[in-house]
């Protein structure tokens, strides 16, 4: 479990149990190594910038600039919220870092990170259709940091701070919400927890488990199991019923060495270990490090264990590993050659286009419910062929233990996220632009709104 930064990161290689080992089962591709000339082909990395209005004339060039931009400079400085409408700052997401918690590398440095933010950039305009700039920025005060992106505001429509080290991405995340008036989304946090939160409740669904008396075991208490422990209290489960455990273990009411963050989960309890706290539990959600749960800790859970070993690239127990040990259990993981991948990209874009499409002020805990509630709905319709088509290895797809949430590639994601989380941004009251949601679903089915 990562004390540092982003669950699932830092203490991969030096935590890893020995025999649960990914490698001796998967045949090694060797994915860095080509995406090495994967980036460099020209043009090099991968996002770029595209014009939106012709500049062939030179009518063209008096409008798009002198003297014709004059026009709406002068509205936007009687009126700023005219931006949205006269540039493209309403379709335009900052994708900020500075790296000190990138996947499973840890604390690597801005430079370092910018392949990946360029990744969640690209996964934007595909997904979503939104414009984004990836920001890789060289501070790690939390305070100087929170001074640099808020003065970005008059840029864009929306801020998805990226791969920040706990407890200050919390921070960071509080006060930045506080000063801009743009929704501010720290995805490692909140990406991981919608997603995480439709697969639990379509699990609990498929098991007949109650959320109110499950018993629910985190390993990892950063961002992304704060985050998750956090949604998983707002959709029912009582906060007595989670245990959470870091590298030191349990998180109980003795301990003097935890954050405020790590505090609120600190119970009173005997247990000190990941083990002990498994023995009778519903639920594992593992945000932490390769190979951390036995399966003679998975075969000490509960009747129909859902497990959810999320660590990142390699998870807390295989699902090979997993249903030798127990013919009953649920398992989801992070990872695309499994069943039940929990993917962010099922979230983020989304998210972000349901608040931007009605100018939303912020990203609020109705939105993101919904967009969870929007998640775990599609799953239960039925699969259209050109997802069946894309997963012909996986048999045929429907609900059920090996279908909790929908592939992250689902056309159908765009319009039913998108919608729901832009109809919470209006019954909530903090959408600029209300439409007609139905409306909106329309054409959001015909093409990306900008």
């Amino acid at each position: 479990m990562d004390e540092t930064g982003q669950d699932g990161a830092a203490g991969i290689e030096t935590m890893a149990m020995a025999g649960n080992n990914l490698s001796s089962q998967i045949p090694p591709v060797d994915y860095e190594r080509e995406a090495l000339a994967f980036h460099e082909a020209a043009p090099r990395g991968k996002i770029g910038i595209v014009l939106t209005k012709p500049l062939e004339t030179q009518r063209d060039l008096s409008l798009a600039y002198s003297p014709g931009v004059a026009g709406p400079c002068r509205l936007i400085e009687k009126d700023p919220e005219l931006s949205f409408r006269y540039t493209g700052r309403g379709n335009l997401v900052a994708v900020i870092s500075n790296g000190t918690a990138v996947l499973g590398l840890g604390n690597i440095g801005a430079h370092a990170a910018k392949p990946v933010m360029e990744g969640k950039a690209m996964l934007f305009k595909k997904f979503a259709g939104i414009d984004s700039f990836d920001l890789e920025i060289a501070e790690t005060d939390p305070d100087a940091l929170i001074r640099m992106v808020a003065a970005l505001e008059p840029t864009f429509g929306g801020i998805n701070l990226e791969d920040i080290k706990a407890p200050e991405c919390f921070y960071i995340e509080e006060q930045l919400k506080a000063r801009m008036n743009i929704p501010v989304f720290h995805d490692d946090q909140h990406g991981t927890a919608i997603i995480a939160t439709a697969a639990l409740l379509n699990a609990l669904e498929l098991t007949g488990k109650s959320i109110e008396t499950i018993e629910v075991v985190f390993s990892g208490s950063g961002a992304a199991a704060i985050a998750c422990a956090q949604m998983f209290l707002t959709i029912g489960v009582p906060l007595e019923h989670i245990l959470m455990c870091d590298s030191k273990g349990v998180l109980h009411a003795e301990r003097s060495d935890l954050n405020a963050y790590k505090r609120r989960f600190a119970r009173v309890t005997p247990k000190r270990h990941l083990a002990e706290a498994l023995c009778e539990a519903d639920v594992f959600v593992g945000v932490s490090a390769a190979g951390l749960m036995s399966s003679g800790m998975l075969r000490s859970m509960a009747a129909d264990p859902i497990v959810f070993a999320l660590a990142n690239p390699d998870p807390e127990i295989t699902p090979q590993i997993a249903h030798a040990a127990r013919k009953d259990v649920i398992i989801a993981t992070g990872r695309s050659d499994y069943p039940n991948q929990v993917n962010n990209v099922l979230g983020f874009p989304y998210i972000f286009r349901g608040a931007l499409d009605v100018g939303a002020r912020t990203i609020n805990e109705e939105m993101k419910r919904a967009a969870a509630m929007a998640i775990a709905a599609l799953a239960k319709r039925e699969v259209p062929a050109v997802v069946q088509a894309m997963y012909q290895n996986e048999g045929i797809l429907g609900f059920g233990r090996d279908y909790l949430i929908p592939k992250p590639n689902d056309p159908r994601a765009l319009v039913e996220v998108a919608a729901a989380v832009a109809a919470a941004a209006i019954s909530s009251g903090v959408a600029r632009r209300p439409l007609d949601i139905e409306a909106y679903r329309v054409q959001l089915a015909q093409g990306f709104l900008h």
